[in-house]
């Protein structure tokens, strides 16, 4: 893979995650649909505000440039915990459904986000 496909693909799938897990939770988090899922799953209400402001930033961190490649590692990590764990609680409380292909898809994208940084960085 050239370097210009490894630019698209990371820059392509750091975006999806950039507006699905910050853009949407810092507009929607305080909503009251977004805070009966985060009761539904089990979790205090103040785990929703936390969880926003986590993704907020972690997504920042992955798409300023200009953030060193350590803390860049630290945002990948939280979001693959985010990830895996979304679809623990999903698996739990609502048993095998379609809902629990979503955390697996954004996973994925992650996995390609993150391959393709260090392919840039290489």
């Amino acid at each position: 893979m050239n370097t210009k496909t490894t630019k698209i693909l990371f820059w392509t799938t750091t975006i999806i995650i950039f507006l699905f897990e910050g853009v949407m939770p810092a507009f929607t988090s305080q909503t009251e649909m977004a805070k009966e899922g985060i009761r539904h799953l089990g979790y205090p209400d103040y785990f929703g505000t936390t969880l926003a402001v986590f993704k907020v930033s972690g997504t920042l961190l992955l798409i300023i440039p200009q953030i060193p490649s350590r803390i860049k590692e630290w945002a990948y990590a939280g979001f693959a915990f985010d990830f895996i764990f979304a679809f623990i609680s999903l698996w739990v409380v609502d048993g095998i459904n379609g809902m629990l292909v979503l955390p697996l898809i954004f996973f994925g994208i992650l996995i390609v986000s993150y391959t393709s940084y260090h392919k840039l960085k290489a």
